[in-house]
């Protein structure tokens, strides 16, 4: 997709050169690769530049503390040609410091962070493993098993290439009744006779539409990309618009009083019956099955792999859902934060609720992959923070390794992907 909106970019008439970051607030650790021992104090260095010139005057807002809660400093310090650098303190535990400082000039306001860790492979999960989590969950797969496929198939002759052909999917899932639902998708297959490895591709969280990953089929390989919410992937983008501030506004928490009822039982199900189609399709190869997605679908492909035997591998971008219990204990938790302190407001904060993200924590899932699988993201997401991350990484039992773009919020940069894409495409290719 990166490469997709690049190139309509560049088919684009220049008509100006726009000015870009007109002032940026830089911040900094004392040390290069933002890693510090607990007790260790940090120092944080920041300047604000404009035009490539540090500012010399004017006022920088400063709030330091652990990452996701209420910070222990917070102050306005005069700024200055050579930067500040203000301590930060230090953790005796192993998790994150973050500094986030701002600039207001001429009505906008201008932000910048950085986050140090402590020891983070040594960060352990708050949230509990039910003793029954593995029931509950074969008796959902159980249930599923009984629906038929019923797999329908639109071609879709724009969305592939020379050498990829697409279609769109609906197929029977569970529903949040008695009654099944649909799920959607974006299939994509080499044109070519042949056995093929698959890949499932899960969405990160919102309500859009998909055109599914035909450059990935190019390399050899059929690709499913799904959508979660039972409703088609290729509509005008005012309905999903309408949707997501609709009736679709607030579903990560939609149901969270009982695990039944949670809206991800059907969605964690759905990507069980993805690769349910996947599997049956007669030029899968029998054998390879990876799961990729980032944030929402980098928690889907956890979870995938922890529920399906059948996926021999994963990419995972900066997971959601993981470890959401943090803020219970005073540290940061997972998206969607349902059990953060919001103004005091403590919504979700029931026995029920607290209960029901038992089932549905990445972290519990997690703890069941044992397939090999590749991770990345940076140690300044504010969405998905990255004690929640590495807290459902740690537990991982399956061969692992993690990328990580240190700078980076809820973002991935270029060489990631490529890195990524690559990895999957070498994955997929052994036999």
């Amino acid at each position: 997709m990166l490469r997709i909106i690049l190139a309509f970019l560049l088919a684009l008439p220049i008509l100006a050169q726009g000015r870009v970051g007109t002032i940026q607030v830089r911040v900094a650790t004392d040390h290069n690769d933002w890693r510090y021992k607990p007790g260790q104090p940090v120092r944080f260095h920041i300047v604000a530049v404009q035009d490539g010139h540090a500012l010399a005057d004017g006022k920088v807002s400063v709030r330091i503390g652990p990452e996701g809660i209420a910070p222990k400093v917070d102050q306005v310090v005069e700024l200055n040609a050579n930067g500040i650098t203000l301590d930060g303190g230090t953790m005796k535990e192993p998790g994150f410091l973050r500094c986030v400082a701002t600039v207001e000039r001429n009505g906008k306001t201008y932000r910048g962070l950085a986050t140090a860790a402590f020891e983070p492979e040594a960060i352990q999960p708050t949230q509990v493993d039910p003793p029954d989590f593995d029931q509950f969950w074969a008796e959902g797969k159980a249930q599923l098993a009984k629906l038929p496929i019923d797999a329908r198939l639109t071609p879709l002759p724009d969305y592939g290439n020379a050498t990829v052909a697409c279609s769109h999917v609906n197929m029977q899932n569970i529903g949040m009744s008695m009654q099944p639902s649909r799920l959607y998708a974006i299939l994509c297959e080499p044109k070519a006779p042949g056995k093929y490895p698959a890949l499932l591709a899960v969405p990160g969280a919102g309500v859009r539409s998909y055109r599914g990953l035909a450059q990935m089929a190019s390399h050899g390989i059929i690709t499913l990309q799904i959508g979660i919410h039972g409703i088609p992937v290729t509509m005008e983008k005012e309905v999903y618009d309408s949707l997501g501030a609709g009736a679709l506004a607030h579903y990560p928490t939609s149901g969270l009083d009982s695990r039944d009822r949670y809206y991800y039982r059907r969605v964690y199900l759905g990507c069980v019956r993805a690769n349910d189609f996947l599997t049956s399709l007669p030029n899968w190869d029998g054998e390879r099955l990876a799961v990729t997605g980032g944030s929402q679908g980098g928690a889907l492909s956890i979870v995938t792999a922890g529920l399906d035997p059948r996926v021999k591998g994963l990419a995972a971008y900066y997971p959601a859902l993981s470890d959401v219990t943090g803020y219970l204990h005073n540290r940061a938790g997972g998206w969607p934060h349902m059990f953060r302190d919001t103004a005091g407001r403590f919504m979700h904060r029931t026995p029920a609720k607290i209960e029901t993200s038992r089932y549905y924590d990445v972290v519990n899932f997690a703890r069941r992959v044992k397939v090999t699988g590749l991770y990345a993201w940076g140690f300044n997401d504010e969405t998905c923070p990255p004690t929640s991350m590495y807290s459902a990484y740690n537990v991982i039992p399956g061969p692992k390794k993690l990328m990580l773009a240190l700078e980076t919020g809820h973002n991935t940069v270029p060489e990631e992907v490529d890195a990524v894409d690559a990895w999957l495409v070498e994955f997929l290719g052994r036999k």
